[in-house]
């Protein structure tokens, strides 16, 4: 009886602890002399000799000087099917680049950090999975560079779960419906065809589709230069680009997006209210560079 009331008490305890716990936004992996394209290489290789699969990669604002790589693994893409509140949106998990100088900062996404912050109602269950779909992230990287410095700001589970920026701002809850279609067949194929084209000057950095659940995923670097990633990422900062692409989900006919009040704040978290008030028109933007995606 006693061990039992122990490992019960341990696993209370752990429990506890994970609530708890500050989870840094982002990790600054490593400081690469490598040429901007041998570093997205080396770190791609990585990836897949640790079971990850890249799904997308492109320059943010269409600069030389950034880089973004997507990747994922097929145990997170079960994971995140399960969550029937947009839970495929974390699917994708990012790694940055930002060349200075002679030199090339990469950093990664805090896999936990996007977990805790997307998946809300039911995360327990899967935590332990999650756990280790981060560490053998982390692990990969661990072979790229050993800094680990956490940077972007920390916030815990609890924040996490009911994130939102300000009172009376938007929670992930609070997407945004940019069209319903006839069918998911149909929005696919509009979708499929604006980025094709590259409608509103975006371009697809990758698509994740699971026709059997009716859901598709695709992440879309927002290039017009006045409203899209050429504007805004040099005011809230560039440090961050781990964060982009901004990501189009459509769940059976409907195509939404996480608000642009939330999807930047959580991305950003250490972004001031002046900073902020720098880029009013960006969510706005932002929800008007998507919707032409969803129209012919």
């Amino acid at each position: 009886m006693k061990y039992s009331l122990l490992i019960l008490s341990i696993v209370i305890f752990s429990q506890l602890n994970l609530v708890a716990q500050k989870q840094s936004a982002y990790f600054q992996v490593t400081t690469s002399t490598e040429s901007m394209g041998d570093a997205i290489n080396i770190v791609k290789t990585a990836l897949q000799n640790s079971g990850f699969k890249v799904i997308g990669e492109y320059n943010p604002g269409n600069s030389n000087n950034l880089a973004v790589v997507c990747y994922t693994r097929p145990d997170l893409e079960k994971i995140a099917l399960s969550f029937s509140d947009r839970g495929s949106l974390a699917a994708a998990l990012k790694i940055g680049f930002k060349k200075e100088g002679n030199s090339v900062n990469i950093s990664m996404l805090n896999p936990m950090y996007l977990f805790y912050g997307y998946f809300i109602e039911g995360v327990d269950k899967h935590e332990k999975d999650l756990v280790k779909i981060s560490d053998d992230a982390k692990d990969a990287m661990k072979k790229v560079g050993a800094d680990f410095t956490p940077f972007g700001g920390e916030l815990s589970k609890k924040e996490l779960q009911k994130y939102h920026y300000k009172m009376m701002m938007p929670y992930f809850e609070d997407a945004e419906e940019l069209a319903e279609f006839a069918s998911f067949e149909a929005g696919l194929k509009i979708i499929q065809q604006n980025l094709k084209n590259g409608k509103g000057n975006t371009k697809k950095v990758y698509e994740l589709i699971y026709p059997d659940k009716k859901v598709a995923v695709f992440g879309v670097a927002l290039l017009n230069t006045e409203d899209g990633e050429p504007s805004f990422l040099p005011i809230i900062g560039e440090d961050n680009i781990a964060a982009m692409p901004y990501e189009l989900i459509l769940q059976g006919n409907t195509a939404t997006i996480l608000p642009g009040k939330f999807r930047l704040a959580i991305s950003w978290p250490e972004l001031s209210m002046g900073t902020f008030m720098k880029i009013m028109s960006t969510p706005g933007d932002i929800k008007d560079m998507m919707e032409e995606l969803t129209h012919l």
